[in-house]
């Protein structure tokens, strides 16, 4: 079955800058020129096994043409890997931190993160509240407690880990990148699978395969537990006016059972100074491929509030 190829409405241009020793990757929708004190930047923040291309179609439905900027997460994308076994939440922070002292030095910015992205700017505006006017959450949901106990036997699978080759996938064809990206999300629309999968992979030239844009030490275990106390003391220091968005059609107890019960998720929302909520119809986890249109109009509304 055919069907018509995606065509951005904004086209992106890459920008690679240094941010702490490594090589970063930022697509940019937008000239200098259109950043005023009425509307900063936004930077929009991806989660784990993602890509900064991957909010194309939440850009191409956003009003006007503001500044937005979208950077690939170390050892995701273009990105460099850093020369480590493992990734730690703090060196996001310490990536963002330099990524807006380059974008945006001397203005607040909004900021939107997905996921693992979402996660990681909800921590970033507890510790920077000066820099972050506005701040858009899409179900990063943060992670199970983790109590203490468990410390030992994370730190052997992280160990026993290490001792092991790590791999992505890899396919025959950017059409079955594209069918890949479709099992994950069976609501991404043909053409924006199709769009995605040059962006999501890279032709290996050894082997003429389309490999994962990503860095396999990412499938690590992550030796640090979730203490979630500390993010918490993070989350009731954001000053930002928060939205959240998740999807109508999100089950969080496929990813995590029944250790994290929504009920702990709402007592942790709740400690969120200033909080908005919106829930998006017939949209998963991936709800800016979902819904994009839908997304576009909440973010119109709520970054343009006084």
């Amino acid at each position: 079955m055919t069907h018509d190829a995606y065509t951005p409405r904004r086209i992106a241009h890459s920008e690679f800058i240094d941010v702490r020793g490594l090589r970063y990757h930022a697509r940019v929708w937008g000239d200098v020129a259109l950043v005023n004190s009425e509307q900063p930047p936004l930077m929009l923040l991806h989660g784990w096994m993602d890509v900064g291309a991957s909010f194309q179609f939440l850009v191409d439905a956003l009003p006007g043409e503001r500044r937005v900027i979208a950077p690939d997460w170390r050892g995701f994308g273009l990105t460099a890997s850093p020369a480590a076994d493992s990734y730690w939440f703090p060196d996001y922070l310490g990536d963002l931190d330099a990524l807006l002292d380059h974008f945006s030095p001397a203005q607040p910015v909004d900021l939107l993160g997905h996921s693992m992205g979402g996660n990681a700017v909800m921590i970033y505006a507890g510790v920077r509240p000066a820099r972050v006017r506005r701040l858009v959450n899409l179900e990063g949901f943060g992670l199970p407690r983790a109590l203490p106990a468990l410390a030992p036997r994370r730190y052997a699978a992280w160990l026993d880990e290490l001792k092991q080759a790590q791999r992505l996938s890899d396919y025959a064809s950017l059409a079955k990148v594209a069918e890949r990206l479709r099992k994950n999300n069976p609501r991404l629309a043909p053409e924006r699978a199709d769009w995605l999968a040059p962006h999501w992979s890279r032709l290996d030239a050894a082997s003429g395969r389309w490999v994962i844009q990503g860095d396999a030490a990412h499938k690590r275990a992550n030796p640090v537990l979730y203490r979630d106390e500390e993010v918490m003391a993070c989350w009731e220091r954001i000053e930002a006016g928060v939205l959240w968005v998740e999807g109508s059609e999100t089950d969080v107890s496929k990813y995590w059972g029944d250790r994290y019960p929504r009920s702990e998720f709402e007592a942790r929302i709740a400690r969120v100074p200033r909080l908005e909520r919106a829930v998006l119809d017939n949209a998963g986890h991936m709800l800016h491929h979902d819904q994009p249109e839908a997304l576009a109009a909440h973010l119109e509304r709520f970054l343009a509030a006084l």
